[in-house]
């Protein structure tokens, strides 16, 4: 018994009687069969974070964060966390990152590389200090008292709020790198921490070291006091590689700054501890060039 029909007795009806519109036609299946899978292949892009915590409290934060992103992307975000300033950097040498949040001398040493696109904004402020805290009880009133003491800095010599910043004003104020003893703690937190243990003389940090709430339940910081503090400088900046094509690096630009506008965006900041993410750009940075020139020389700055 013969079957009455046939697949093409179904599709010809379908089919367009004109070359060129059955050419238009079988291009369109080809687009919408083709689309996903190539969204889908698009590797995943790495996110590097300052490891200015620990790598759990890192992950805590910045976990909602590059889920958020990944969300408005349409591709994986991969949260990539440090443990310590050394290595960090070497993920940026060597180009780990797609995406980054870095100190600002970082991001300047790695212009070459690397686009700023977005900075910080924390505790409702888009700029912070660097600052020389010491005890209250240490009698230090002035920082040329610190000549022959020892201070210690929040990170390595590359931590532009935790060392670059307060050794600016040791210099400003006439003292040499000779002229005092050099430690450094892990991060700027620590620091602080072992100023308030007289660890140490001095403290390098951030002006918004004491509203941190893991420097909080660590001591009491109504024992501190600020000896100096340095102008205010733009927050930490955001890059992405500039082998980056445009679109995407406008996309993640934009999905970063728009957090502060949605509820969804609010609860992934409230996590980093973060007020916002503004749009930033290199010209934003010369303010922080003009310290780590004298800190650290000429050949420090590309």
């Amino acid at each position: 018994m013969r079957i009455p029909w046939s697949l093409s007795d179904l599709i010809s009806p379908m089919l367009p009687s004109s070359p060129r519109a059955l050419l238009m036609l079988l291009l369109g299946w080809l687009a919408a069969i083709t689309a996903v899978p190539l969204r889908a292949a698009d590797p995943p892009l790495v996110m590097g974070i300052l490891p200015r915590f620990n790598a759990t409290e890192t992950t805590t934060r910045y976990a909602p964060m590059a889920e958020h992103l990944a969300e408005r992307l349409g591709r994986p975000v991969t949260l990539v966390t440090s443990k310590d300033f050394d290595s960090f950097w070497r993920g940026i040498d060597e180009q780990r990152y797609d995406i980054v949040q870095y100190n600002q001398y970082q991001y300047i040493r790695s212009s070459k590389t690397y686009q700023v696109i977005a900075h910080n904004k924390e505790f409702g402020k888009s700029t912070l200090a660097g600052v020389l805290y010491v005890r209250k009880d240490s009698n230090i009133t002035s920082v040329k008292q610190l000549r022959g003491r020892a201070v210690l800095f929040g990170g390595g010599e590359d931590a532009m709020i935790g060392y670059i910043a307060p050794m600016y004003m040791l210099l400003q104020a006439g003292l040499s790198k000779n002229d005092i003893k050099s430690r450094f703690a892990v991060n700027p937190l620590n620091s602080v921490i072992g100023v308030f243990h007289r660890q140490a003389d001095a403290a390098g940090s951030g002006d918004n070291a004491v509203g941190q709430p893991a420097l909080k339940n660590a001591i009491n910081t109504d024992e501190l006091a600020v000896l100096a503090e340095s102008e205010q400088l733009l927050h930490l900046p955001w890059a992405v590689k500039r082998s980056m094509a445009a679109q995407a690096r406008d996309a993640i630009q934009a999905a970063l700054a728009e957090l502060e506008t949605s509820e969804a965006g609010r609860k992934v900041l409230k996590s980093a501890v973060l007020t916002g993410i503004g749009k930033a750009a290199d010209k934003d940075y010369d303010a922080h060039r003009k310290m780590i020139r004298a800190v650290a020389g000429g050949s420090a700055v590309p």
